[in-house]
């Protein structure tokens, strides 16, 4: 009668699952989900569009932008498929003068603020205009009155491109584009008059040109944006105050615009010119909106603070997304070879 060898390695196959299973729990971080995708680079195609000054990511439309030109023989709003470039509507402002259209924001209940802001001769115009309206419910070509809120600065006339509404407040911001080589930050009244000149109160020096201007969904965080450069404020009770990780914006021709996506993880940086292209720079640390910020598991060796976002959606500070592949790769494949050498013991096991 022949004598079977007995295994060096006796195991049932309920333990080489268990074992398995321990083993693929030990790096719950490295096996989790992947965050959300980053939103693609889009060009506007529409040959109407040729000074795109302001953006702003649509509340009602998923994946759709609103923009405008700068100055145009009709102030049209553009609305702009993030997929594919192309215009899918166009509303036309009737009765105003679009003077200057530097800027477009959303508010909290659903409407659209434009900003004809503008002022090339440095404070010649003792009063500029914001277009208030709602934003269409359907994606088509439509003619719009808006209302009209009369603005002035406390502290007299001057050039602006940003201008922010706050998404929970609904109170109305304006960064002037620049005073002594800086800006200033102003804050509307806290509900705009329809009739009355609204005057807005200068609320803080900012040491930046400013282009343009965008809040975060919950209202949590402020970026603001000049031709070639960006920075992130955390934003409470009115006051901004800068954040210490950078924002580096992509190379442009001649930055003009920015917005947040709706889940508030990244910015969009739009450009003027023909055929112009809108960039996506991930945020990460303390960049991110509170809201988001609360809704992840911080990176390990990632504590908010230090390192850079830059234009290619990478930073180089501590618990970068890069060092998280990394980790994540090992871990995968460590997980394989170990399931793997449990097949080959499970069926030598079969053979003792």
């Amino acid at each position: 009668m022949l004598s079977r060898t007995p295994s060096r390695f006796p195991m049932s196959r309920a333990a080489a699952g268990g074992l398995a299973c321990v083993l693929f729990a030990a790096a719950p971080a490295a096996l989790a989900a992947p965050r959300a995708e980053e939103p693609p680079a889009f060009t506007i195609t529409d040959p109407r569009v040729t000074e795109s000054s302001g953006l702003v990511a649509s509340r009602l439309h998923s994946g759709v932008y609103w923009t405008h030109n700068d100055q145009d023989v009709a102030p049209n709003l553009y609305a702009v498929d993030g997929a594919t470039g192309e215009t899918v509507a166009t509303v036309t402002l009737s009765g105003v003068e679009g003077r200057d259209l530097e800027a477009i924001s959303a508010g909290p209940d659903g409407t659209l603020y434009v900003g004809d802001i503008g002022d090339n001769y440095d404070g010649a115009w003792p009063e500029v205009w914001v277009y208030r309206l709602p934003e269409p419910e359907q994606l088509a070509d439509a003619t719009v009155t808006p209302v009209v809120h009369r603005v002035a600065y406390s502290d007299g006339p001057r050039d602006a491109e940003a201008l922010m509404v706050h998404p929970v407040t609904g109170r109305v911001y304006i960064v002037s584009k620049k005073q002594d080589g800086g800006a200033a930050l102003y804050a509307g009244p806290e509900e705009l008059s329809e009739t009355e000149l609204n005057v807005f109160e200068r609320q803080a020096d900012i040491d930046l040109w400013v282009t343009d201007g965008a809040f975060s969904p919950d209202g949590s965080r402020l970026l603001l944006r000049g031709y070639f450069t960006a920075r992130m404020y955390r934003f409470a009770d009115g006051v901004p105050e800068p954040v210490e990780r950078r924002v580096i914006p992509p190379v442009q021709r001649q930055g003009e615009s920015v917005t947040f996506t709706p889940d508030g993880r990244t910015l969009m940086f739009g450009t003027e010119g023909e055929s112009s292209r809108v960039e996506p720079v991930a945020l990460a640390g303390d960049l991110l909106p509170d809201s988001a910020r609360e809704a992840e598991e911080p990176e390990e060796g990632d504590d908010g603070r230090g390192g850079e976002t830059g234009g290619d959606g990478e930073s180089d500070g501590d618990g970068d997304g890069g060092e998280l592949s990394v980790g994540v790769t090992t871990a995968v494949v460590l997980a394989l070879l170990v399931v793997l050498g449990l097949r080959r013991l499970l069926r030598a096991g079969g053979r003792s």
